[in-house]
């Protein structure tokens, strides 16, 4: 197999340390990017003592480090963001690392020549969905600095495609969850926080009256589909990651109380919501990608109660 090496942004964080000992048992090399504001640097340590990973520790702000970079990558996994509650509260920081950032990387990618660039957009680029499930070719309405970058990052994504002949495929991430997450991860953030509450005793917190859902994908069935959009045949397409489920608050509140074993009842906190239903339709990541969630959302519970020993 020729040498295959993926220029990892980001390669530091949560669902990139369920993606590359994929990548790795394939027989990829791995060029972590990241900053390591956030990385986790026992983990970035283990996977650099396999000789099979490395990690270049700088800013995807500067163009010129991540050109030299880049060079001898054959692929490139673009995950480096600031998430959509720092880009609120604080906008320009999070259109200085995402916009400039994304066009960076992709203008990098892109004058080296790379075989596939795979991009962790999000489903927060259709906003308030007019439907479910949502799909691909449904009206964009990013309300965030963090959306916003996103929806731009597949557009500039297209410019090189069209200039340069980028091969890309960006996948639309729904509500990503699983052993390893930060506790702030904005949209899946509720889950860690009810785990915390459940384990000392107390009912989990439900904003609202809890009919608000998510379509809550386990990273390990994620990370599947990373590998999957770097190997595709057909690019050039945003792709739906999600499970075509929409699990509401008070659903989840319940799933957890259960898993956690606990004898409580929800409590509810009156407060508007950003976004209030989700689920993704999958039907393209099927059909290009060959791929679907095999852990159901139940298991995925149970399984992260579990990881916190």
């Amino acid at each position: 197999m020729p040498d295959r090496r993926v220029f990892f942004t980001g390669g530091g964080g949560f669902i990139a340390a369920h993606t590359i000992p994929l990548l790795t048992e394939r027989g990829y090399s791995v060029r972590i990017f990241d900053n390591m504001t956030r990385g986790d640097r026992d983990r970035v340590g283990e996977f650099v003592a396999t000789g099979k990973v490395e990690l270049v520790e700088a800013d995807v702000r500067y163009g010129g480090a991540v050109r030299e970079a880049i060079r001898g990558c054959t692929h490139v996994i673009h995950f480096a963001t600031v998430s959509i509650n720092k880009s609120i509260a604080d906008p320009h920081e999070s259109i200085d690392i995402n916009m400039t950032g994304n066009h960076n990387v992709f203008a990098a990618a892109a004058a080296e020549g790379v075989q596939r660039l795979v991009f962790a957009s999000s489903a927060s680029v259709y906003g308030e969905p007019r439907k479910l499930p949502m799909h691909e070719d449904d009206p964009l309405n990013p309300l965030t600095p963090y959306c916003i970058s996103k929806r731009a990052g597949e557009d500039l994504l297209g410019f090189y495609q069209r200039r340069s002949g980028l091969s890309w495929i960006a996948l639309r991430f729904f509500n990503v969850y699983g052993p390893g997450q930060r506790i702030e991860a904005y949209y899946t953030s509720v889950i860690n926080h009810f785990i915390q509450r459940l384990r000392a005793g107390r009912p989990p917190l439900i904003d609202g009256k809890g009919e608000q859902s998510m379509d809550f994908v386990h990273v390990t069935d994620l990370a599947k589909a990373v590998v999957r959009a770097l190997e595709s045949e057909r690019d050039c397409v945003p792709i739906n990651i999600g499970t075509g489920i929409d699990t509401s608050i008070a659903t989840l509140a319940k799933l957890l109380i259960d898993a956690v074993g606990v004898d409580v009842e929800p409590e509810f906190n009156p407060r508007d919501v950003l976004v209030s239903r989700r689920a993704a339709d999958i039907t393209r990541a099927r059909e290009i990608l060959g791929w679907e969630p095999e852990i159901p959302v139940e298991q995925g519970m149970r399984a992260l109660v579990e990881s916190y020993g």
